[in-house]
């Protein structure tokens, strides 16, 4: 008998009125947020403008959306295509399933069109945003927890998972809740990316590089306890292969960026510093203007007396 466990919710959307709303969706929704927040703050103390990060999203996190889409109905093709499957619910993104390989992938696709337009460096805006990303995904996590999906192996621990739903292959119980274990993870990598960066002032993209790192080193041992059905190469799933070679590749940018660009960019945003200093010098032109004014009113009584002087004399 299992003394305490963490319940699921008894549905994944709630109605308001006619209009649903999803619990899978709403964690994306709130987790998009606090990325867009958290990026535009540590953007602006980089020496960007206010506004930049929100504006690069707009290509960024569409992009990502379907990367992540892509991602996870080409890995899982089979819950689509094959027989007595309905191929209409690859589009049914409200329903659970994206790819975090993906939608990083495709994400920085959009991030790169949308810095390409503002005449951004790519790395710069990458990491500014990197710790907004893990809490993004930290917040994510929880949309796996309205769909009852992507639980670890059975257990009676305290912290288990109770699974009450018996649809797709589902067999109720309590089970590692692995959503509960890299969303911990996640924010984890937040706070060590935001340390790290202010410890030695990462730039030209290690920050990111960190990032993917970090997240890669959790995601392979919480990817190893998963029990849904998934493809293996090797007696390994393969999310587990993903992370092991994006883990290599991020390590691998982080020490041959620290030797051919040591510190971090003077200017991240061409024209912010500009803007600031053309604002400034208006404000001194102004007080300029005043001081000459008032030396002109000067000039203008010290001759008056001088004539006065002039008169008496």
């Amino acid at each position: 008998m299992e003394l305490a466990f963490i319940p699921s919710p008894s549905r994944g959307v709630l109605y308001l009125g006619p209009i649903p709303l999803r619990g899978y969706a709403f964690c994306i929704i709130i987790g998009v947020f606090v990325a867009v927040w958290l990026g535009n703050k540590r953007w602006i103390a980089r020496g960007g403008r206010a506004g930049t990060v929100a504006d690069i999203a707009v290509w960024a996190v569409p992009f990502g959306l379907v990367g992540g889409r892509l991602y996870h109905v080409i890995t899982d093709y089979e819950l689509y295509f094959s027989e007595g499957r309905d191929w209409v619910d690859a589009f049914k993104i409200w329903e659970g399933g994206l790819g975090i390989w993906g939608a990083i992938a495709l994400g920085a696709v959009g991030a790169w069109i949308g810095c390409r337009r503002r005449g951004i460096p790519l790395p710069a805006y990458a990491d500014a945003i990197a710790p907004g990303i893990a809490f993004a995904q930290a917040i994510g996590r929880w949309g796996n927890w309205f769909n009852q999906e992507l639980y670890g192996k059975p257990t009676d621990l305290p912290w288990a998972l109770e699974i009450t739903s018996s649809s797709d292959g589902r067999v109720p119980g309590t089970y590692h809740p692995t959503f509960l274990y890299e969303s911990l993870w996640c924010i984890g990598v937040a706070f060590l990316v935001i340390w790290a960066d202010r410890r030695f002032r990462l730039g030209h993209g290690r920050a990111f590089a960190l990032y993917v790192a970090a997240y890669c080193s959790g995601r392979a041992w919480i990817e190893y306890m998963r029990v849904d059905d998934a493809h293996h190469i090797l007696g390994l799933r393969l999310n587990v292969w993903t992370a092991i070679l994006v883990f290599l590749l991020a390590v691998t940018y982080l020490v041959v960026s620290s030797k051919k660009r040591p510190g971090r960019e003077e200017v991240v945003e061409p024209g912010a510093a500009a803007s600031g200093d053309e604002a400034g010098g208006g404000e001194k032109s102004e007080d300029a203007g005043k001081d000459d004014e008032l030396a002109d009113e000067t000039e203008a009584d010290a001759a008056k007396n001088e004539a006065g002087s002039g008169k008496k004399t």
